[in-house]
């Protein structure tokens, strides 16, 4: 446990921040399972809706440093394929 001021204002911020992060990272995920299910449910606008929803977050989320590029890309990349592939 920390003693100075400033020690203890930091250990504030960073539980802020974690939990910020934290619930980012959840919303990335719960929209790319979503969109994965309104995708297999065959439901187009809804799919592409979410896509583009799940789409900024990943952004968002790959700005903060929470996810890699690359695998932002390849996420953003199979759904979108999948979604063109929807007939």
């Amino acid at each position: 446990m920390p003693n100075i001021k400033s020690s203890k204002k930091a250990v504030k911020v960073i539980a802020k921040k974690t939990d910020n992060n934290h619930e980012l990272k959840a919303r990335v995920k719960n929209l790319i399972k979503t969109t994965d299910l309104a995708i297999h449910a065959g439901d187009k606008e809804k799919a592409t809706s979410l896509f583009n929803e799940m789409k900024t977050n990943i952004d968002h989320a790959v700005s903060k440093g929470l996810i890699k590029m690359n695998t932002a890309a390849r996420q953003k990349s199979r759904l979108s394929n999948k979604i063109k592939e929807m007939k």
